[in-house]
C-alpha cells in the first residue's frame, strides 16, 4: 500500500482534537448512557443488558480494520464518521421524546458505537500515517491526555449539568439537552476537522482491496495457532469478570435510592464524584501502574495488579454495607476505586502487549487482543444487572469480589514467554503512554 501525504499542518492543530472526538462517543455511550436511563427509570437489568451489547462495536473492530486500509482518504473516513456519530447523538436527543424512546435510542447509539469503532481505527490510522516515529513518541501523551479530556467533559462536567437541569425539568427533558450538546460537539469537530486534518491519500486502493482479506485471513489464522492462546483469551475474558459487573452497577447502586439498597446520591454528586476526583485517580493509578509494572515486570507484578482490581469491589462493599451520606467519604471512597482500577488494568494491557501480540502481526494481533478484552467486558456487564436484581446490592459486591478470584489462580498457568525475562524493558517503553486511553474500552 503507497499512502501519500498531501500536506502536514502543525500536529497541535488537530491531535488534541482527534481524540477528544474519539473520546466523546465512546463515553456517551459506556457511561453517560447508563446515567441517563437510571434517571428516567429504566431497570439496571435492562440498563446493563442493552448497553452492554451496543459494546460489542469495540469487540469486532479488529475484523473490519484491514479494509479500512484501503479508503482513498483516512481524512475523508475520519470526518465522515465524525458527523454521522454527532448525527446520531443529536437524534438520540429527539428520541427522548418519543413514547418509544428506550428502544430506538438503544438504536441509535448502537449506530453511535459502530461509527465511533470506525473511527478510532481511521483515526489511529491518519496519526501514524501523517506523523514520524519521533512525532508520534512526542505527541502520544496529548492523546491520552484529550482523550480523558472528553472523560471530564461528559462524566464530569455534563452528568453535572444533567443533575443541574433535572431539578428544573423532567428527566427526558435534562437529558434531551445533554445528548444534543454532546451531538452539537461531535459535529463541529468534524467540520473543524475538514479543514485542519492531514491530508492523506492512498495511491494503491485496488490492490490493496485485492489482498486485504487474504492478509486478514492469515492474520486470524496466526492468532489462533499461538501456543497457549485459548487459556489467554479464557485469562484475559475471566480479567474483566469482577471489572464489567462493578463499572456497570457501581453507578447505578450510587445513584439507587436509600430505601431500595443504594446511596441516593442526585445525578449532580455522581458527576462530580466520578468525572473529576475519579478521573484524576485513574490517570495516576494508571501512570503508577505502569512504573510499578516496569519495576517488578510483568510476571511478578501481574498478581499484585489483580488485587489492585479488586479495590473497587471492597470500596462498593464497605459502601453498600455502611450507606454513608457523606459526601466528602463517598468522593473519597470513589477516587479508591478508581485509583485501584487504573493501577490493576496495566496488567492486563501489558498481558496483551508483551505476551498475546507477540509475534510476525504485532500491531494485528494486538488489535484482536484488545477486541477480546472488550468481549470479556461486554460479556459481564450484560449479565451484571439480573445478577444484581437476584442478589441484591450487597451480595452482589460480595458475588463480584468472588469472581476475581478464577483469574488470580490462572496467573500460575498462563505462559508469559520471553516477557517474564525481560518484562521490565518491555514495560518501561510502553506502559505510561498506552494505558490512559484503553482501559475505558
Amino acid at each position: 500500500m503507497s499512502i501519500e501525504k498531501t500536506r502536514t499542518p502543525h500536529p497541535m492543530r488537530w491531535v488534541p482534537t482527534l481524540y477528544l472526538a474519539e473520546g466523546l462517543p465512546f463515553y456517551a455511550v459506556a457511561l453517560v448512557a447508563s446515567l441517563m436511563y437510571k434517571s428516567m427509570g429504566v431497570a439496571n437489568e435492562n440498563i446493563a443488558r442493552w448497553t452492554g451489547l451496543i459494546g460489542l462495536a469495540w469487540v469486532f473492530k479488529p475484523l473490519w480494520s484491514p479494509f479500512l486500509e484501503a479508503a482513498s482518504s483516512k481524512k475523508a473516513v475520519v470526518v465522515a464518521f465524525q458527523l454521522i456519530g454527532g448525527v446520531a447523538l443529536g437524534l438520540v436527543a429527539v428520541s427522548l421524546q418519543l413514547p418509544m424512546y428506550f428502544a430506538i435510542s438503544i438504536a441509535l447509539l448502537g449506530i453511535v458505537a459502530i461509527a465511533s469503532a470506525t473511527h478510532d481505527i481511521a483515526a489511529d490510522g491518519l496519526y501514524i500515517a501523517s506523523l514520524s516515529n519521533k512525532q508520534q513518541a512526542e505527541y502520544a501523551g496529548w492523546q491520552g491526555a484529550f482523550y480523558n479530556a472528553a472523560k471530564f467533559i461528559t462524566l464530569g462536567g455534563l452528568v453535572y449539568l444533567a443533575g443541574y437541569l433535572e431539578k428544573r425539568l423532567d428527566p427526558a427533558q435534562a437529558w434531551t439537552v445533554i445528548f444534543a450538546i454532546m451531538g452539537v460537539m461531535l459535529v463541529v469537530l468534524g467540520l473543524y476537522h475538514s479543514w485542519a486534518l492531514p491530508g492523506t491519500k492512498n495511491t494503491n486502493t485496488e490492490a490493496s482491496m485485492r489482498s486485504v482479506f487474504l492478509t486478514l485471513q492469515d492474520v486470524i489464522i496466526d492468532f489462533f495457532k499461538k501456543p497457549g492462546i485459548w487459556l489467554a483469551i479464557t485469562f484475559i475474558i475471566l480479567f474483566r469478570a469482577a471489572e464489567g459487573q462493578i463499572q456497570t452497577i457501581g453507578p447505578l447502586f450510587l445513584r439507587e435510592a436509600k430505601n431500595l439498597g443504594g446511596l441516593g446520591l442526585t445525578t449532580e454528586q455522581v458527576g462530580l464524584a466520578y468525572g473529576t476526583a475519579g478521573t484524576i485517580a485513574f490517570l495516576g493509578g494508571s501512570v503508577l501502574g505502569g512504573y510499578f509494572a516496569s519495576w517488578l515486570g510483568l510476571k511478578r507484578a501481574l498478581p499484585w495488579l489483580i488485587l489492585a482490581m479488586n479495590v473497587p469491589n471492597l470500596v462498593f462493599f464497605f459502601l453498600s454495607t455502611t450507606l454513608p451520606d457523606n459526601i466528602t467519604i463517598i468522593t473519597t471512597a470513589l477516587a479508591l476505586e478508581m485509583f485501584g482500577y487504573g493501577f490493576g488494568f496495566v496488567g492486563l494491557i501489558l498481558f496483551i502487549m508483551q505476551v498475546v501480540a507477540v509475534g510476525k502481526y504485532q500491531t494485528a494481533h494486538y488489535a484482536l487482543g484488545t477486541g477480546v478484552m472488550q468481549l470479556g467486558f461486554v460479556l459481564f456487564k450484560t449479565i451484571s444487572g439480573d445478577i444484581q436484581v437476584a442478589l441484591g446490592y450487597k451480595n452482589f459486591f460480595i458475588w463480584v469480589l468472588l469472581s476475581a478470584i478464577p483469574v488470580l489462580v490462572m496467573t500460575r498457568f498462563v505462559s508469559f514467554g520471553d516477557s517474564a525475562n525481560h518484562g521490565k524493558e518491555t514495560a518501561s517503553k510502553d506502559a505510561p503512554d498506552s494505558l490512559v486511553k484503553t482501559a475505558d474500552a
